[in-house]
This record gives structure tokens, C-alpha cells and sequence, in this order.
């Protein structure tokens, strides 16, 4: 068996985002197993479990990922994950890999896929709310995608966002408001708030969401208000609804599931997608045990492993 200390270095992430696209195509083809996270409630965060088999690639496996958002504050990622490779063929454990920075790279890239399909344009004014780990994941996986003219980002801690644009000083960045950054061509989210952020009133016409951050039941960033008037895509729809950003709007009566468009999967293989320029387009973004066997593929070629004995 193989242990992957650091399975994200190197990794090129437009390869990264092609394997996360056709992750996603085939699940929008109904050729994987993926049940629904479990999840574990601590007082402070959170674990959740996520099994999965893609026959196209011939890897099974699960992954453990925690969040907990107090973690910064002690100088520990609020993500951190572990993946464990199962051979399909004899169930035999193949690999263990460290999959905190995985986990980043794997959802920038769903974002960046999100962004590619149902965006209005391919040059874009993105709006960033939130400035950590997984705000930097998105923009450097976007980039890969589309062109991004400026950056606008909001952070609870101004030091913050100016340490993001430092990131990206190649890009107009600069911090501003919650409002000023709404008003955008694509808006991406990734905090772990649980109540909205932005309000209806903040989003133009033709604005494309990537609603990140709330991946547990009681969190949301957006007034739900902008789900009434926009076309929402989902990952999956059982996690969607169970932990996504339309899972308090649902719990409130002012959302109900019949009202999803579509999930990212059938936006791919273009069975779904944005119908005109004017129309306001959201992914809700949960995360898929998928999506981690298919980044787990690709960082199984680095040679970056450690032999372990097993049995």
C-alpha cells in the first residue's frame, strides 16, 4: 500500500478541472456509486464520511473530512481529510492520501466547471466573498477557464483581503463591500456563514453564482430570495437539499426541491444549462466523494508515495 504525504504538489490544474468535469459527466450519466455524506456533530465542527466507485476509472474508495471554522484561530486549516483507496477487484486498501490540499483543489475545480458552463461570458468582473484556502482554490482554478478582468474580494478581516489580492497582484484586486463585490459578472462564495451574506437587491441580471460555502445542515450565504429568481444547478440532489445552500430555504417553506433546474452532471453533458445572457445562474456546491476519486487518480501518477506493508 502507498501513503501520499503531499499529493497536490504539482498537480497542473487544468488537468485537475478536466478530471472534475468528467467526474461530474458521469454522474450526470448515472455510472458511479455515490451515497450521501454521513455526517458526525461535535460542538465545534464537524466529520463527515464519503464512499464512492467510478468504473470508468476502476477506483473505489472513501474519504474523512472535517470542518471546523474555529480552526484558523489556532493556526489549523478549517479543512483537513484523509483518503483511502480501495482496490475494487479485492478490497484490498492501495493508497492513503494526505487530502486537505486535495480537498481545496477538487472543489475550486467544480467551481471553475460551473463557471465554465454557466457563465454569460468568458471574460468576467469575479466577485469573491470570503479570502482563505478555499477562496484562493477557486480563483486559481477559474483562471484556468475563463479570463478574469478584475477581483473584487470581501473578507470578515480586512488584512485579510489584502493579503488575497497581494496573491493576485497580476489582477486588479481590491477590497470592498459586500455590495460593491456582488455586483459582478460571476460571485463566489465560501464562507461558512449561517445566515445570508448577500442580498437579492446586490445581484444583476446575468450573474453567475458559485454558492461554496454552505456544506451542512443550517448554513446558507444568500438571501434566499436570489433562489427564487434564478436557475439553480445542484452537485447531487440529495446532498443539496440536506446541507447545501437551498437547505434552509427548503427547511423555511420558501424553496422546494421540485424547483432545481438541474444538476452539474446534466449542465456537462448538456442535457441542462442557462437558457439566455439575463438570466441569474447559481451551482450549489456540496462536494462529491467523486470528485475526490478522481483527483485521487491523477495525484496517484506524481510517484509521490511512501511504501506501507499492508497486510
Amino acid at each position: 500500500m502507498h501513503y501520499y504525504p503531499n499529493p497536490a504538489e504539482g498537480l497542473d490544474i487544468p488537468a485537475v478541472n478536466d478530471a472534475i468535469e468528467e467526474a461530474f459527466a458521469e454522474h450526470g450519466r448515472g455510472k458511479v456509486q455515490m451515497p450521501p455524506k454521513v455526517y458526525i456533530t461535535f460542538d465545534h465542527g464537524d466529520f463527515r464520511t464519503m464512499p464512492a466507485y467510478i468504473p470508468s476509472l476502476d477506483i473505489g474508495g472513501v474519504k474523512i473530512v472535517n470542518v471546523h471554522p474555529g480552526n484558523p484561530s489556532s493556526g489549523l486549516p478549517t479543512v483537513m481529510a484523509l483518503t483511502v483507496i480501495i482496490s475494487p477487484e479485492t478490497g484490498i486498501p492501495e493508497a492513503i492520501l494526505n487530502a486537505t490540499s486535495l480537498t481545496d483543489l477538487r472543489t475550486g475545480a467544480a467551481g471553475a466547471v460551473a463557471a465554465k458552463y454557466l457563465c454569460s461570458r468568458k471574460t468576467v468582473t469575479l466577485g469573491m466573498v470570503g479570502s482563505g484556502r478555499q477562496a484562493r482554490a477557486q480563483v486559481d482554478a477559474i483562471a484556468a477557464e475563463l479570463s478574469i478582468s478584475e477581483i473584487r474580494v470581501w473578507s470578515r478581516t480586512e488584512r485579510n483581503a489584502h493579503a488575497f489580492c497581494k496573491r493576485y497582484k497580476d489582477h486588479e484586486c481590491r477590497s470592498m463591500s459586500l455590495e460593491r463585490v456582488a455586483d459582478c459578472d460571476l460571485l463566489v462564495t465560501t464562507t461558512p456563514s449561517r445566515e445570508p451574506l448577500i442580498r437579492d437587491a446586490w445581484i444583476r441580471d446575468g450573474t453567475h453564482i458559485n454558492a461554496i460555502g454552505a456544506d451542512a445542515p443550517g448554513k446558507q450565504e444568500l438571501d434566499p430570495a436570489i433562489l427564487t429568481r434564478a436557475t439553480v444547478f445542484i452537485d447531487d440532489p440529495a446532498q443539496a437539499v440536506h446541507s447545501g445552500e437551498i437547505n434552509v430555504p427548503i427547511r423555511d417553506g420558501i424553496y422546494t426541491a421540485d424547483r432545481i433546474a438541474g444538476t452539474l452532471g446534466e449542465v456537462v453533458l448538456g442535457k441542462k444549462g442557462r437558457t439566455n445572457d439575463r438570466e441569474i445562474t447559481v451551482f450549489d456546491s456540496t462536494g462529491l466523494a467523486i470528485q475526490d476519486l478522481a483527483i485521487a487518480e491523477i495525484a496517484m501518477k506524481s510517484g509521490n508515495f511512501i511504501n506501507l506493508r499492508f497486510p
